[in-house]
Order: structure tokens, then C-alpha cells, then sequence
């Protein structure tokens, strides 16, 4: 067999195991409740689609795309960036279109470190933030997010007992999979720990526009000096339920961006460019669609949250994401969260993703996707409640 060293340093996919219990179970006749993979089970809104369709029924739309993104999609998200947290963004020095946060982040982290370069994420965290550092030959510190702790006194812990200095941080909030959310002030700090170190912070928003209760997730970009020393991820995925549209976008520092930019022209064409054209409808045309796509997921929050309480897994609400992050139940605390999850599926009929997955500091835990209507969520309750 081929050695292929890159590969040697990606550990064993913690979720196949409990995928491949849940589909035994489903092939032998049983049903399952899947809350596991984050995947969107809603449609795409039918403005974005029809202009979709229309766009590909022109054939000069068939060609070669531009590997940064159209002119008038990076226009789009300019005007939305200021419409929404009032950041001018230069389109075309300061935004890149991306084949969805994950290929823009893995392919922006490989070409600005180098073999042993440390890079900070958290733990736990989604994986593609650790990994793209490793795929690229770096070197990762997870720094322990929680509840419990502080974030910020964790990095600072970190950086001082971390050799060689840390070259990049990259963070995500509102978090998956434990649903932190921060304020303005957080990333104020943020700013001023990064131009103190000389760090480049990533900061993955795909949560962007799932938040609940009155809170409002702010853009890393609004922090004064954001700009000098960062980028920020957005995905289109989440917020108007085009997650295999595959359609985000980077937007920041323009030394940064252009990096990506440049390794993007070595190794894409770009988006099929009818769905770029839908996609500038989706920024530009009416916002309604996604205040009913953030309700959907908040009934379902909270039809998953207060049944869990009402069975005895006390949960806390979360103000974002579409996900929700439980500590294993007191009378399981001493099954690890892969264990916990394939019981879970064998007694409950409930699939969830084992915290284990995110980082070593999630195996307490499991995350419950919200991608199962209310009914559903309704039939997993009572499952989980046989258990409890």
C-alpha cells in the first residue's frame, strides 16, 4: 500500500461508526430520528431558485466562471456587509467569492502557513478549522471553549506557553457545536490580543442570521482595526437554505484576500455562474425568507429543549445556530460520547453527533442537529425519555 503522508496525520472519522449503526438500523426497517449531520432539510426559498433556472437557460452563462466570483456578486456583498454591520468592503480588493467557508478556509490556511507553523482553534470545534491547518503541515493548539471556562484567558494562557509563536487563530461565532455566543467587545479583545502577538485571526459566520431571543450576532469586522489583521468566512448555506449550492465568500484584510485569491486562481474556475446570479438575488432580494427560516429552527429549538428538561436531560437554550450542545445525562456520565450516541440510536431511535468529533474537550457531550420538523423532535423526545 501507498504512503500518503498528508493523510497519515487525519485521524479516523469519529462519526462512521454511529452513521453506519444508524443506516443497519434503518435498512433493517427501523426509524430513526436523525439529528446528527448539520445538513438543512428545508428548500431552497423559490425566488432564488427561479432565478437560478432562469440564469441557466442562457448559454453564455455555461462558460469558464472568474475563480474570485463575479463582479456583481462581490458588489452584492459588499452592499450587504454595509446594509447589515455598516463595514465598507472594497469589492475588489477586499471580498472573494468561495466554493462554500470550508474550501475558502482550507484553501486560505494553505497558502499562508508553512510545514510546523502552530495555528490556534478551539476545542471542540468544526472540524475543517483544526484539519486545514494540519492538512497544510501545520501544527494545532486547541484551546478549550466551554461553558465553564473562559475563552479568552485560555488563549492568553496558550499563547505564552506555546513555542514557536502562533501564526494564525481561527474562530467561529455563534460556535459549533457548543452554541457560544459573544459579544462586540469579545472581538474588540480579539483584535487587540492579535496585533499584539502578530497573529492573522480567521472567523468563520456561517451563523451569521440564526440567532434567537433578541440577541444579534455581530460581524468580526465591526471591531475597530478588524480589518488590519483579519478575514471573515459567510456561507450562504444556513441562512437561505442553500447549503448544496455551495456559495460563500471571504471579506477582510485585502493582503489576506488577495492571498486566497491568488491560490484560487491556480486551482478553480469558480462557480457555475447561474448560481453565482441566484445568489446575488438572495443578498440583494427580499430578507423575509430568512426571519422564516431562523422561526422554523427556533420552534424546533424549543420543542428539543423543553422536551429534553421535561424528560430529565436538563439543557440549557441555546441564542444561536441551528444546533444544540447537551452534556451527557448524569446517569451516562460515565459512557464516552460515541458509546452514548450508538445507545442512543439502539434505544432512543435518535441519531446525534458524539461530541468526541469536534475535539477531545466535546466527549462529554453530543450535539443534536435541528434538522427534523417538529413532529419528529416530538417522536425523539419519547425515545430519549425510555432512556432516561
Amino acid at each position: 500500500m501507498k504512503e500518503f503522508a498528508r493523510l497519515n496525520r487525519l485521524p479516523p472519522y469519529v462519526f462512521t461508526t454511529v452513521n453506519q449503526i444508524k443506516m443497519d438500523a434503518r435498512r433493517a426497517g427501523e426509524d430513526i430520528v436523525d439529528l446528527g449531520m448539520g445538513n438543512p432539510d428545508m428548500p431552497t426559498p423559490k425566488h432564488i431558485v427561479d432565478k437560478l433556472v432562469e440564469a441557466s437557460g442562457k448559454g453564455h452563462n455555461h462558460r469558464y466562471s472568474a475563480s474570485m466570483g463575479i463582479t456583481k456578486l462581490r458588489l452584492a456583498i459588499s452592499d450587504w456587509y454595509k446594509r447589515r454591520f455598516d463595514v465598507d468592503i472594497d469589492p475588489e480588493t477586499e471580498a472573494i467569492v468561495t466554493i462554500g467557508a470550508k474550501e475558502g478556509i482550507s484553501h486560505l490556511v494553505l497558502v499562508t502557513i508553512r510545514p510546523g507553523d502552530v495555528v490556534f482553534s478551539p476545542n471542540p470545534t468544526y472540524p475543517i478549522h483544526p484539519y486545514s491547518a494540519i492538512i497544510a503541515g501545520g501544527d494545532v493548539r486547541g484551546i478549550p471553549l466551554s461553558p465553564e471556562q473562559d475563552f479568552f484567558e485560555n488563549l492568553i494562557a496558550a499563547t505564552k506557553q506555546t513555542w514557536p509563536r502562533p501564526k494564525i487563530l481561527i474562530i467561529s461565532f455563534p460556535h459549533n457545536p457548543t452554541t457560544e455566543a459573544i459579544d462586540l467587545a469579545f472581538f474588540e479583545k480579539i483584535v487587540d490580543y492579535a496585533r499584539e502577538h502578530d497573529i492573522m485571526v480567521i472567523h468563520d459566520f456561517a451563523y451569521a442570521d440564526l440567532v434567537y431571543d433578541g440577541y444579534v450576532a455581530p460581524s468580526f469586522l465591526q471591531a475597530p482595526g478588524a480589518k488590519e489583521i483579519g478575514v471573515e468566512f459567510f456561507s450562504l448555506s444556513k441562512s437561505y437554505n442553500m447549503p448544496g449550492w455551495r456559495v460563500g465568500f471571504c471579506v477582510g484584510n485585502a493582503e489576506i484576500v488577495g492571498a486566497l485569491r491568488r491560490i484560487k486562481s491556480y486551482l478553480d474556475y469558480g462557480i457555475f455562474q447561474p448560481i453565482q446570479i441566484a445568489s446575488i438575488i438572495a443578498l440583494n432580494g427580499p430578507q423575509d425568507c430568512v426571519k422564516n427560516i431562523v422561526d422554523t429552527y427556533k420552534i424546533r429549538r424549543d420543542a428539543l429543549i423543553n422536551g429534553l428538561n421535561r424528560v430529565g436531560w436538563p439543557v440549557k437554550s441555546p441564542k444561536g445556530t441551528m444546533f444544540v450542545w447537551a452534556k451527557i445525562p448524569e446517569k451516562y456520565v460515565k459512557m464516552d460520547s460515541v458509546e452514548f450516541s450508538k445507545m442512543l440510536i439502539r434505544e432512543a431511535k435518535v441519531a446525534v453527533s458524539p461530541g468526541l468529533g469536534f475535539g477531545e474537550y466535546g466527549d462529554e457531550y453530543v450535539r443534536f442537529a435541528l434538522i427534523e420538523n417538529k413532529m419528529r423532535i416530538n417522536q425523539a423526545i419519547r425515545g430519549i425519555r425510555k432512556i432516561m
